[in-house]
């Protein structure tokens, strides 16, 4: 299980990964990466206070997305125990503050435990290896 503050809950956030991320695309699955946490625009009131945010440094926060497409309740719940203990050991990797939302596709849920840590590998080096735009390259290691 993720911990509270790695959780996506509101759909305001998942909005915000899908709309304003980057996506990456597999068979088995879809990873949107929203690297600025979607704090450009946010409208919370008490933004200051925001409870995701501890000690002035976002945890990264991931979610799921497993539709009927995907098999009946027993093989979606499947899936998302599967994917949620495969993003919870990958969210070191994350930057720091990113809103990270992972969308079964149909065939994920025949698929084994191997094949969606594959498919979400590969989505992940692909959004993580792509710089964003406003960034400036330190050409360190290159």
């Amino acid at each position: 299980m993720l911990p509270s503050e790695n959780r996506l809950r509101r759909r305001q956030d998942f909005a915000t990964a899908v709309k304003r991320g980057r996506r990456a695309g597999r068979p088995l699955l879809v990873v949107h990466l929203n690297r600025d946490g979607g704090a450009v625009g946010r409208t919370d009131r008490n933004s200051d206070s925001h409870p995701h945010v501890a000690e002035g440094l976002p945890s990264a926060r991931a979610g799921f997305v497993v539709s009927k497409a995907v098999g009946p309740a027993v093989v979606r719940n499947l899936v998302k125990r599967r994917l949620r203990h495969l993003v919870r050991e990958r969210l070191s990797r994350l930057p720091a503050g990113s809103l990270i939302v992972v969308r079964a596709l149909p065939a994920a849920g025949s698929a084994s435990y191997l094949d969606l840590e594959h498919d979400l590998d590969a989505a992940l080096r692909r959004l993580l290896r792509a710089e964003p735009a406003d960034a400036v390259p330190t050409g360190a290691g290159r």
